[in-house]
């Protein structure tokens, strides 16, 4: 079986690692970018009925500011980043399948004003008509530079997959800075829009049913026994 190579920043890094380790798979990698927080002003919670949040990094990176917000619900793009909502004192009140756009379209229809809290590279979004979203950064991702062990093992080959477009653009540039030959590597992208980002040259390039972790990772093994 080929070993499976994971990039993603940190939670979620560990978490997609235990997944793959037992479904089965020989994981490599390491987060290619570190998280920190950014200053952000903090509006008032009074002009907001909501919270909308893409990671589980908006809640361990926003600060003391956070604090206010904790009587507005929380709108989380997946499971992980619900649980981050609870455990930081959020009530919880609807939870993604499908990413943040189709989470998003989900409130069709409610007159809802909703606070954005994301990273510095983030997903553009598209409103519904009822629904007004205004957005705060509260963290970015620093790239970090792929380990000389990685780099070493991925000569031989193997599978990466890719949760993000930026996570696309780094291990490309990697990639590049390495000299890999990209015939050799298959990447699993989380979605069609990370294709572009992620360039040509490779093995093969394949896409998950669904733009969640679980199906990424489904795609990646079975990339992995090929």
């Amino acid at each position: 079986m080929k070993p499976l190579f994971l990039f993603r920043p940190e939670p979620g890094w560990s978490v997609s690692a235990q997944s793959a380790q037992d479904m089965g798979m020989n994981v490599r990698g390491a987060p290619l970018f570190a998280i920190e927080p950014v200053a952000w002003d903090a509006p008032s919670p009074e002009e907001f009925d909501g919270l909308l949040v893409g990671s589980a990094n908006a809640f361990r990176h926003a600060g003391p500011q956070l604090d206010a917000y904790t009587r507005l619900p929380v709108h989380a793009v997946g499971e992980a980043t619900a649980v981050a909502a609870r455990n930081a004192g959020f009530l919880v009140g609807q939870t993604g399948r499908g990413g943040l756009q189709g989470l998003l379209d989900t409130l069709d229809g409610r007159a809802l004003r909703l606070l954005r809290l994301a990273g510095e590279d983030r997903v553009p979004l598209h409103a519904p008509d009822s629904v007004t979203v205004e957005t705060r950064v509260v963290y970015r991702a620093e790239p970090q530079g792929l380990t000389s062990e990685d780099a070493e093992a991925l000569r031989s080959g193997g599978v990466v997959a890719l949760h993000s477009g930026a996570a696309a653009r780094r291990f490309a540039e990697e990639a590049e800075r390495e000299g890999l030959d990209r015939s050799r590597i298959d990447l699993a992208l989380i979605g069609p829009r990370v294709e572009p980002m992620a360039g040509t040259g490779w093995r093969s390039i394949h896409t998950a049913d669904t733009p969640s972790d679980t199906d990424l990772l489904a795609l990646a093994r079975a990339l992995c026994q090929t």
